[in-house]
């Protein structure tokens, strides 16, 4: 297993940051993380995983390109086609996560009388019908 490159992330988060002339607040805000958590990846220390969902956002970058650069790869901006497309490359592990995560979230949502255990399955059979068809 590699060890994180939370020097480098640190680096391209702050010159992305930059390029945008966004500062560390404002940047935090529209990622929706706060400014002490956005201080820490740019001093190269390490936080949950769901904040560089945040900083992928706030930077323009594709979904789970901080986590890409962590593991070595360069992050992908996120290039919109007109005002209401916008398509990005998202690896294959990152949006299970995020199709699981939408999955338990509707279903709770919907205040319904799921239990856990039902989610957690309802979750399983979304993900497996994604699979057979291709998406992921």
């Amino acid at each position: 297993m590699t060890t994180p490159d939370l020097g480098r992330l640190a680096t391209l988060v702050q010159k992305r940051r930059t390029e945008l002339r966004l500062g560390i607040e404002p940047a935090a805000k529209l990622g929706g993380i706060s400014k002490d958590t956005w201080k820490r990846v740019e001093a190269g220390q390490k936080v949950w995983d769901r904040s560089y969902a945040g900083i992928d956002t706030a930077l323009q970058w594709a979904a789970g390109s901080c986590l890409g650069v962590l593991a070595g790869v360069e992050p992908l901006t996120s290039e919109p086609i007109d005002d209401d497309v916008k398509i990005t490359e998202v690896p294959k592990a990152e949006l299970e996560r995020l199709v699981g995560d939408a999955v338990q979230h509707a279903a709770i949502a919907t205040k319904g009388s799921m239990t856990g255990e039902e989610i957690l399955e309802l979750n399983r059979r979304v993900l497996e019908e994604l699979r057979e068809r291709g998406v992921i």
